[in-house]
Parts: C-alpha cells; sequence; structure tokens
C-alpha cells in the first residue's frame, strides 16, 4: 500500500516508544459509530481489521483514523424549520420569536439525524520512530490536523514537530527552474505552477508540457515564483513539491512496481510488503529531499514545536 499523498512531520530520531505503548495510549480514542444524535465521530481502527490498533512491519507503525459524518444539509434543516414556524403562526396567532425559532430548528435536527446518511472516510498515518517521520496521508494540512489534535491528547509529551527547512521550497524550486538545473538525484517532470508575487496573484500552470528554460525564465523574472513542482527520484519515485512542503500525487514508478509484484502466499503479505517497500524508499527519498533544501532547521534555529 503507498500513500497518495504527504503531510510531513518530524519526531526525535530515534524515537523510543514501543507498538505496544503506542496501542495503550490510542485506546482510549477507539472509533465508535455515530449515535443518532451524533453529526460526527473520530477515532482508531485497526489497519488490518483485527483488533491491533497499530500495525508494525520492520519497526514502522501503520494508524488508521475513521472519521463518520452524518450528511444533513442546513437547506434541508431550514426548510423543515420554515415549515414548522409557519404551522405554530397558525396555532399561535402570531410568528415565533428569535427564541422559539432557535429552540425549532434544535428539534428539527434532532428529528432528522437519526435518519440521515452517513459518510465514513479513512485518513492513514504512517509513523517512523527509527528515523524520526510522522507521515499523514492527507491531501492537506488541515486534513492532518484531525489526526495530529488526537495524537497530541492521546500521547504525554508527545515530541512533535512541524518540519521546516533551511531553504523554503518556494525559493528552491524557483531557483532550480531558473538554472534549469534540478539537484543531485532528482529530475524536473513536466508538470509546474508559477505565481506571481504581486496583488494580482497571476498564475501560470504546465500541465504534462515541457517546461522550455527561456520560458520558465520570462515568467520568473516578471516576478513569478514556483508554488508547485512535479519531480522524480532516483527514477523510482514521483511526485509533486508545494510550497509548504507537502508532496502529493506521489507514485512509485515501475522500478518499484517490479519488486513488490513478487507473489506472496496470501494479501497479508503482499501488504505488509508493499508497506516496508514505501517506508524504505520513502525516508530516503525524504532525507534526500530535505539534504536538497538545505537540510533541516532545528528547534533552538527557530523551528516550532507543536503544542497539545
Amino acid at each position: 500500500m503507498w500513500f497518495k499523498n504527504l503531510q510531513i512531520y518530524r519526531l526525535p530520531a530515534p524515537w523510543a516508544i514501543t507498538a505496544d505503548q503506542l496501542e495503550e495510549h490510542l485506546a482510549s480514542q477507539a472509533f465508535a459509530p455515530c449515535s443518532s444524535l451524533d453529526m460526527q465521530t473520530q477515532g482508531w481502527i485497526s489497519p488490518r481489521g483485527n483488533e491491533r490498533l497499530v500495525h508494525t512491519v520492520n519497526r514502522q507503525f501503520l494508524l488508521q483514523l475513521s472519521t463518520e459524518k452524518k450528511l444533513l444539509p442546513a437547506t434541508v434543516i431550514n426548510q423543515v424549520t420554515k415549515a414548522r414556524a409557519v404551522e405554530m403562526e397558525e396555532q399561535q396567532g402570531f410568528p415565533p420569536g428569535r427564541k422559539q425559532t432557535k429552540e425549532l430548528k434544535e428539534q428539527v435536527t434532532d428529528e432528522l439525524l437519526p435518519r440521515a446518511f452517513s459518510i465514513v472516510r479513512s485518513t492513514w498515518t504512517w509513523i517512523d520512530p527509527v528515523n524520526g517521520w510522522l507521515i499523514v496521508d492527507a491531501g492537506s494540512p488541515g486534513k492532518a490536523e484531525e489526526v495530529l489534535k488526537l495524537l497530541l491528547k492521546a500521547i504525554p509529551k508527545f515530541p512533535l514537530e512541524t518540519l521546516r527547512t533551511v531553504r523554503s521550497p518556494l525559493a528552491s524550486m524557483t531557483d532550480w527552474l531558473a538554472a534549469d538545473e534540478a539537484p543531485s538525484g532528482f529530475t524536473v517532470d513536466q508538470d509546474t505552477e508559477l505565481r506571481a508575487t504581486g496583488e494580482s496573484k497571476a498564475t501560470v500552470r504546465y500541465v504534462r508540457h515541457t517546461l522550455e528554460p527561456e520560458d520558465v525564465r520570462r515568467h520568473i523574472e516578471s516576478g513569478k515564483q514556483c508554488t508547485r513542482l512535479a519531480m522524480t527520484w532516483n527514477d523510482k519515485i514521483s511526485f509533486v513539491l508545494t510550497e509548504n512542503l507537502s508532496i502529493k500525487r506521489i507514485s512509485p514508478l515501475d522500478v518499484l512496481k517490479e519488486d513488490s509484484d513478487v507473489t506472496s502466499k496470501n494479501d497479508d503479505e503482499r501488504f505488509d510488503g508493499d508497506f516496508m517497500l514505501m517506508t524504505g524508499e520513502v525516508s530516503k527519498l525524504l532525507a534526500d529531499l530535505i539534504e536538497a533544501l538545505g537540510g533541516q532547521l532545528k528547534e533552538n534555529d527557530g523551528s516550532t514545536a507543536l503544542a497539545a
């Protein structure tokens, strides 16, 4: 199994925690389905459908956060509330006041919730206590925050830090394009986004389009900076690096797919094999990427530790 997007955070390397200790911390946050009056619930579920909330392969931890949310649009609540308010006006001879309307809306919500449809989504999290990574498979920092908030509540003195580098991805990606030279071990692919820094926020996007160095330089000279850049690492993994140091559209290339296509005895072995391959290769990719960005800023250099 491969993550599609990487929201990246740092832990001490190594981080002295066992799977059993982590399991004990997460137990109080185990997932429970929505009751008839819940709009949303979140909690940890077993990544492999057994009783374990922490799946371990080669000293790497895999977690799965489940979120169930009721689909009850505000427009539906307002329509029913409005109809009830008309009935109330006919009965009492005058329209309901602000307090009555609020109480009516709450009553309507309570009545509709048990009949509302639910959607369930999962968010995968990989913890590497050996190399000090915490990776959330989420397309935006906001989705990753849902995971972090639960972990910060569950684990006493959770030593999580934001990842900051000496050089910003924005400046580095712009320089790589201006020089038409990717850092060692990387190549630049055909997707990129350049955005102006002024009020206009003028944006140029290349999608599956050859990046002509002269054209790109003209955009940079006019004041645009690179906010997204598609790259490949060591001919093994393609991805898109963003200005906030998120990685999107991560994809193993053929050389890795061939390694993972070796026939295993069962689904569990295939799953564990893919997870071990992903964690091993992505750890190396991240180390090389941090080096290409000038190295990591430590907390005493100005980085920010996350607090509960």
